[in-house]
């Protein structure tokens, strides 16, 4: 077979994940559910796939687009497969986990699809993990969640960590205090995430001016926090800002080393999100390997969370794990595997009497031999 062909084994954006490469991905989410449940966030298994009404409800709604679709054979109703996991502990939380006690925090991980990759995401199946913080409707938990994921991926090396702020209710706050039409306000909401300044003039009526100078405004928390200060917001989004103030000022005190940014008028991805929100970048890459923000259960209830998406994260986690791979001969005890297994070496037991050891060590890529009860690195 051809290697050209067996490049079409796979839809396009689906990839086999090989060894060592599928190890190191569960290592890594491993030891990112790890640090998440030791600062009390309690590990939870949503299905692949569910009823398609479901899917789509609440902080779902906006996803019809994105999921693939199937009948059920069972119930003949439309099932979706799930194309973003958060959607789904929304749905835990309000229904299964009502009752529990508040705030409640949840973790997860697994695999999602969804219909269509981008140009510079091109995989359409890939896994995420991440935390939501559900219950509570103050700045403690935004801030709660930003440092949990920081100091998670500082335990996993992840070099240079940047977290930019976002705010996208000050937009909305500021164009109401200006009365602007529903139509000038699309347009001009749509100017913002392409920072056309030309257009934001041309709708913006008096807002104009102001919204323009957020746009400069963003960048390093400092700058953002002294030029936002001279500027006259209304009411309701100077209240909206001054949160966002308190979580920066509580972030560089509790997260010194990771560099804090703020977009003041970014909106994009975060469309269903009712206050803070944020994306994690790493000097390592040009990727955004996490967000996450403050969004509404169904209920009405407050939640705030983060996802990391495994794949853009695993390229910058440095890979430190030499794997001991010790071949023992055919024969050998299940007792003596196992002490050594208990000592955390991989164990690989030759399946055929009289073959040359060395010779099949190093055939089947192990590191050391079992000689006189000793390992013995393979020369």
């Amino acid at each position: 077979m051809s290697e050209n062909s067996t490049k079409t084994l796979l839809p396009e954006g689906l990839r086999d994940v090989l060894p060592p490469d599928a190890a190191f991905e569960n290592e890594v989410v491993e030891r990112l559910t790890r640090t998440f449940a030791l600062n009390g966030y309690n590990l939870v298994k949503p299905p692949l796939i569910e009823f398609e009404d479901t899917l789509l409800s609440g902080v779902g709604a906006g996803m019809g687009e994105r999921i693939f679709r199937m009948l059920d054979p069972s119930s003949h109703r439309t099932l979706g497969v799930r194309n973003d996991i958060t959607t789904q502990i929304a749905r835990i939380a309000a229904t299964r986990l009502a009752s529990d006690a508040r705030p409640l925090r949840l973790t997860y991980s697994g695999p999602v699809l969804r219909v269509k990759g981008t140009q510079l995401e091109p995989e359409r199946q890939f896994t995420q993990a991440g935390i939501e913080l559900i219950g509570a409707d103050n700045g403690a938990a935004d801030i709660e969640v930003i440092v949990v994921v920081a100091e998670a991926l500082k335990k996993l090396g992840v070099p240079g960590l940047s977290v930019d702020l976002a705010l996208p209710t000050l937009v909305p706050a500021i164009l109401a205090g200006f009365n602007l039409s529903v139509a000038a306000a699309a347009r001009v909401r749509a100017a913002l995430d392409h920072k056309d300044v030309a257009e934001i003039n041309a709708h913006a009526g008096q807002a104009a001016g102001l919204l323009t100078k957020l746009i400069e405004a963003s960048g390093p928390v400092d700058r953002a926090m002294a030029q936002v200060a001279t500027l006259a917001l209304p009411p309701a989004a100077k209240a909206e800002w001054a949160a966002l103030e308190h979580v920066a000022r509580a972030l560089r005190a509790a997260i010194p080393n990771v560099a804090i940014t703020v977009d003041a008028v970014e909106n994009r991805g975060f469309e269903y999100h009712t206050g803070i929100t944020f994306s994690v970048f790493t000097a390592a890459s040009q990727r955004e390997i996490g967000r996450g923000g403050r969004y509404k259960l169904v209920s009405g209830e407050a939640a705030t969370g983060a996802t990391l998406l495994i794949d853009a994260l695993l390229p910058v986690v440095p890979n430190t794990a030499t794997a001991r791979r010790l071949f023992v001969s055919n024969g050998t005890s299940r007792a003596v595997v196992a002490t050594w297994q208990d000592k955390g070496w991989i164990v690989v037991v030759g399946l055929s009497a009289g073959v040359d050891d060395t010779t099949e060590a190093k055939r089947l890529k192990c590191t050391h031999i079992l000689k006189s009860s000793d390992a013995v690195a393979v020369s």
